[in-house]
């Protein structure tokens, strides 16, 4: 019998038992939360949109503090990705921030020269993952993670459709990262028009097959929240980080000839769902399905580009140890029938050799007996 039947067959004989007293392994999940607290936790955010629409305002506001921002002109000749990381804590909880910034995205007249740069980058951080976890001596536990857990997509607030670009280069990314669109810039149209244009943009989304990442819903301590905000999508966010007196009370916001704009008032944006969504109840789940579906989906390709499967045509489950002794006797096969063929070449041009040294020797006596 296989090992795997054997683990299916003990599955399926498995009972439950009564303990007659105090064991002590309840205490797991707060082992598990000493551990975690104790190693830290990283979080890898890609902010993809044009320049100047805000996306180094947008992440100094959602985690309160000010990061190094540079300038960008709109005539990049090709997009680049600018990855800063940064350690934070809160409380007792450290977190290494990586915030991955596209440079001169959009400035290009080939859309292709606009998303290619990020699709590469995003394939590079999975395959260094890849190449560690193939290694025969692993440090996973000291490796420090940079696959992009999250990707914002800023979208410019034209309040009519998505523009080209944007809807080729979400369909590219959608299957290597967690997409998240927001409308940027928010304050700039009306709610009216707000409204519209974020029903156009999920309607744009859906008929492009376009899939954007989608709050879990199966775990039902946060389902209620995120089956509400789902329907919001996409945030409409304002950012900043200058500080207005408003009642009293110093609060985040933007002030306009004609009023102020509360960068925390529901009523005026979407940027507390943004940052409740993302970060207070969202991020390990971002974290983990970056690891299980979009990191698994690359692993997957390139094992099976390397010739490994987990099933043979017959569709009959095959051990790794199947697969790389078959590919072993391929390439020792491949290796004796390219030796063959040096040899026989060898042989070939040896004969070839002789015959014209044998030529040349007849030539001469010819000539010497003339």
């Amino acid at each position: 019998m296989a090992s795997s039947d054997v683990v299916r067959q003990m599955d399926k004989n498995a009972r439950p038992l009564a303990l007659s007293g105090h064991v002590g392994f309840d205490s797991l999940p707060d082992q598990l939360v000493n551990k975690s607290t104790s190693q830290g936790f990283c979080f890898n955010i890609l902010c993809i949109g044009e320049t100047g629409i805000g996306k180094s305002t947008l992440m100094d506001t959602l985690f309160n503090t000010n990061f190094e921002n540079f300038e960008s002109s709109h005539f990049e000749p090709k997009v680049k990705l600018r990855a800063q990381t940064y350690d934070l804590q809160e409380s007792n909880v450290r977190l290494k921030l990586t915030v991955v910034n596209t440079v001169g995205f959009g400035d290009q007249m080939n859309k292709q020269e606009s998303y290619q740069h990020i699709v590469d980058y995003i394939d590079t951080q999975f395959e260094s993952y890849l190449q560690e976890e193939l290694k025969i001596k692993r440090s996973l536990h000291n490796y420090h993670d940079s696959r992009i857990h999250a990707c914002l997509y800023f979208i410019a607030p034209s309040g009519h459709s998505l523009k080209s670009l944007d809807l080729v280069t979400m369909k590219k990314l959608d299957s290597k990262v967690n997409i998240i669109p927001v409308i940027a810039k928010a304050d700039t149209i009306s709610k009216s028009e707000l409204h519209k244009f974020k029903i156009k943009i999920m309607s744009e989304l859906v008929s492009n097959g376009v899939q954007i990442y989608q709050f879990p819903i199966d775990d039902e301590t946060v389902a209620k929240i995120n089956t509400a905000m789902n329907g919001h999508l996409p945030f409409a966010v304002v950012g900043s980080t200058e500080e207005v007196n408003i009642g009293n009370k110093m609060v985040k916001a933007r002030q306009y000839p004609w009023g102020v704009v509360q960068v925390e008032n529901e009523n005026h944006c979407d940027f507390v769902k943004l940052r409740e969504m993302l970060i207070c109840v969202n991020m390990e789940d971002l974290r983990e399905q970056t690891h299980t579906r979009h990191y698994e989906l690359y692993r997957r390709c390139k094992l099976e580009e390397m010739g490994f499967r987990d099933t043979d045509p017959e569709c009959k489950p095959v051990s790794l140890q199947q697969t790389y002794e078959e590919k072993r006797q391929e390439f020792v096969g491949e290796l004796q029938r390219r030796e063959e063929e040096m040899r026989q070449t060898f042989v070939q041009r040896v004969k070839e050799k002789e015959a014209e040294l044998k030529d040349a020797s007849e030539s001469c006596r010819g000539s010497s007996s003339s």
